[in-house]
């Protein structure tokens, strides 16, 4: 039987609305390619996990995530949870983008349709921390509780700008974590700011933050931001714009398959701007486990 049916789960809250103003044409489009599409409305969590119990993967083509990357991590993690496999076509709609920025996904609607009815895909790595996965970042300290102390209200709003304004609030309060590494690559008891362990390249804005970063080379790309003076803070900012970082005397830089992230403070944890888990981090990578659609030209492996 041919696979002519595609789940699109949306997130109603994301960005402006996008996609909801838009859903009536997005099914005309899918129809005129005799493809059914059977829109979600994913407004909590558990509702993923609800619809891929009872679905026969065998019968769909795809599955569309519309919102942002915290939509896509919901869906990940529900895909993973019911063992169901299917390629995952992206609409970037929500505050933060950055695993469809990765795949250079447009943001207006005409062609993020266009590109879903086609058939191209490229494979993609995610992670996994502890019992959750991740597809873009999993972080934890300042910048983390910067985050969620923003209001999501704010967030919709001013996008990545009311993280930089709330960050600067902040400042004063910022306080060094100690914390244990454990790795082949990297083994070392740190003080730090903030930690980020990328899959993808950008994270809450920052276009270049991981700048040695494939989505699909089986390694996770990790930055320990070290204790230092506040004077340091606006060098180090200039670094990250850059992508240059990385060479930053107060930035530990390595890539690893797998590491484990230790401390005996609270600390606040992040995956894909979703609340993490708690310590003791078991954080590795899970290799082309999914396949993206993307442009043509932007293939990086075999067709679906």
């Amino acid at each position: 039987m041919k696979k002519n049916k595609v789940l699109l789960f949306y997130n109603p809250n994301a960005g402006n609305g996008l996609l909801k103003n838009n859903l009536d044409m997005i099914i005309e489009k899918f129809q005129k390619k005799r493809m059914f599409l059977i829109p979600i409305r994913a407004d909590r969590r558990g509702i993923l996990n609800e619809v891929l119990k009872e679905i026969d993967p065998t019968e769909f083509r795809k599955i569309i995530a519309a919102g942002g990357d915290g939509t896509i991590n919901n869906l990940v993690n529900a895909m993973m949870s019911n063992n169901v496999n299917l390629p995952i076509s992206i609409f970037p709609s929500g505050t933060a983008n950055d695993f469809a920025y990765y795949f250079d996904i447009p943001h207006d609607i005409d062609n993020m349709v266009k590109i879903a009815l086609e058939e191209h895909y490229t494979y993609a790595d995610i992670g996994k921390v502890n019992d959750q996965y991740f597809i873009n970042v999993s972080a934890l300290g300042f910048l983390v509780d910067v985050s969620q102390k923003t209001d999501p209200n704010i967030k919709n709003t001013l996008g990545v700008v009311s993280y930089y304004l709330k960050g600067v609030t902040e400042i004063p309060n910022i306080r060094p974590i100690p914390v244990k590494i454990t790795s082949d690559e990297y083994t070392a008891e740190e003080k730090i700011y903030f930690m980020l362990v990328m899959n993808g390249r950008s994270a809450g804005g920052f276009k270049r933050i991981a700048p040695k970063a494939e989505i699909n080379d089986g390694l996770l790309d990790v930055m320990l931001f070290r204790e230092m003076p506040i004077r340091e803070f606006a060098p180090l900012l200039f670094n990250v714009m850059t992508g240059q970082h990385p060479e930053n005397k107060n930035v530990i830089f390595f890539q690893t398959k797998r590491l484990l992230v230790e401390s005996d403070q609270k600390v606040g944890t992040d995956v894909d701007g979703e609340k993490g888990p708690e310590f003791p981090l078991d954080i590795q990578v899970i290799p082309t486990q999914f396949k993206i659609n993307t442009r043509m030209n932007n293939m990086e492996g075999s067709k679906w």
